[in-house]
């Protein structure tokens, strides 16, 4: 009988510590939104602008041309931002990668101007989860 109650424990903890893990997993999208807007300000290169330089808050992180040039002529510059908006082609653990080890998801570095983000896991998570919510 013991044991019974032991097992019925066990399985009772399992599902409730496998839900924890899947929303710690996922991340906090309020939080992912303060940090992409906010701190990491990947509205300046991912958003498009108008005429007089303004964010185009409609096209949010929706791909934008480089609004500057390399300082380092000779550099591999990237030209454009590409669309982050649902981080297209990206999926939860390869988005944090990037964020975390500046790594894409094919497994090459990051080309300036984009910096290479040394996140904490948690903060990656979070931003992933914002992005991975826009459609």
């Amino acid at each position: 009988m013991r044991s019974a109650a032991a097992l019925a424990c066990i399985l009772g903890f399992i599902p409730a510590v496998a839900v924890q893990q899947r929303g710690e997993a996922a991340g906090d999208p309020s939080r992912g939104e303060y940090i992409v807007e906010n701190v990491a300000m990947c509205v300046q290169c991912h958003t498009p602008r108008n005429e007089a330089g303004d964010l185009l808050r409609s096209r949010l992180l929706q791909g934008a041309a480089v609004p500057f040039q390399s300082p380092y002529p000779g550099l591999r510059w990237a030209n454009t931002a590409p669309p982050i908006a649902g981080l297209p082609q990206y999926t939860l653990e390869e988005g944090v990668r990037l964020l975390t080890a500046g790594v894409t998801r094919t497994g090459t570095p990051l080309r300036p101007p984009m910096p290479p983000f040394r996140m904490r896991e948690q903060d990656a998570r979070d931003v992933v989860s914002y992005l991975k919510s826009m459609k």
